[in-house]
């Protein structure tokens, strides 16, 4: 088979540290980036962005963030929804009142602010794990959707309650507002994926990315070694938060443009992402790919076939969308904790022993 190990020599350590130590994992990862730049740009639709892959880009980084505090620390959240719309407001209030800066610093300066509240709101987790920190970051959830509905000068005292995205343009190609072009959004949401999947993954495999697996395994026997829980917690928190953030900015500021924060960043949010990284795979970058890809596919696919083909209602096909989700969280958390990460590693470490048994 194509897939081998085999011939495959490292005569350094930097070539044996490589993100991508096996020849054909990075002459794939090439071509899937070339595909993304290359191609894609020129045949996407507005559907196709507005349905599919812009919606899968934005929720791949937010479970990468929800991933590295969850999958990699083992910190449970549940106020991903409400860090997003930290990132979504801060994003609006920085477009408003600096309307002469580029957008994308708007965006990374939303993210930034995010990582602060997510410190703030990470503090209990020096005290308390498990349950009760999912339940002291559910009251962050309920407590920022409250403060964005309640405070009139987060939304700039608008009458309806609604933020609503200025137009701005990144090299004079409008990427916010209502002229904006499908390929210009589905780019820039392409440009923060690869820098900020590219950025996790290295920080995962280096000294703070095993400091927060040390923390996630035992904590008690990580601080026996070295390990600080406060710095690596903290860290954990602010990173995943800064994550979230821009998420929750692209959603906002180039996805849909104006958003009302009950209805885009409530609980179900929240639940959302969280489902993602379980189906995907826990302490897994790839796994927060799979698990978007996968919660963003189907209900597009159960509505093209279930109402369009054989004529269901939508309140139908919805339900069953929560059952089928519902049902696949139960087997994976039974059957596959690892989610499709794992069975994508056991499907590769099958082809490199083929036709030989495991």
């Amino acid at each position: 088979m194509f897939y081998r190990e085999a011939g495959d020599f490292k005569t350094s350590y930097t070539q044996d540290s490589q993100t991508f130590p096996i020849r054909f994992d990075r002459f794939r990862y090439y071509a899937v980036l070339a595909v993304a730049l290359a191609v894609i740009p020129f045949v996407i639709d507005d559907y196709w962005a507005s349905a599919l892959i812009v919606p899968f880009l934005i929720y791949a980084i937010a479970a990468i963030g929800l991933n590295i505090l969850v999958g990699y620390c083992g910190q449970l959240s549940l106020g991903t929804g409400g860090f997003m719309a930290v990132g979504a407001y801060a994003c609006y209030k920085l477009m408003t009142a600096f309307p002469d800066i580029n957008i994308v610093l708007h965006i990374v300066g939303a993210g930034l602010v995010t990582a602060a509240v997510g410190v703030m709101f990470g503090l209990p987790s020096l005290r308390i794990k498990g349950f009760y920190l999912a339940v002291a970051t559910l009251a962050a959830q309920f407590f920022l959707v409250w403060l964005f509905n309640k405070v009139p000068w987060f939304y700039n005292y608008s009458a309806s309650g609604q933020i609503s995205a200025p137009e701005r343009t990144v090299a004079g190609i409008p990427v916010t507002g209502p002229n904006t072009e499908a390929w210009a959004q589905y780019l820039i949401c392409l440009v923060f994926v690869v820098v900020l999947a590219w950025a996790a993954r290295n920080l995962t495999r280096g000294t703070v990315g095993r400091s927060w697996m040390a923390i996630r395994d035992m904590d008690i026997a990580a601080e026996i070694i070295g390990v600080n829980p406060l710095k690596a917690k903290l860290t954990a928190f602010a990173v995943s938060s800064f994550y979230i953030g821009i998420a929750g900015a692209l959603f906002f500021a180039v996805y849909l443009g104006a958003v009302e924060v009950g209805e885009a960043f409530g609980i179900q949010k929240s639940f959302l992402i969280l489902f993602m990284i379980i189906i995907g795979g826990l302490g897994s970058i790839f796994g927060s790919f799979a698990g978007a890809a996968f919660l963003v596919l189907l209900p597009v696919l159960l509505k093209n076939v279930l109402v369009g083909g054989l004529g269901w209602p939508t309140d139908l096909a919805a339900h069953l969308e929560l059952m089928i989700v519902g049902a696949l969280i139960i087997v994976f958390l039974i059957a596959e904790p690892h989610g499709l990460a794992q069975l994508w590693r056991t499907g590769k470490e099958k082809l490199r022993l083929w036709p030989f048994p495991h």
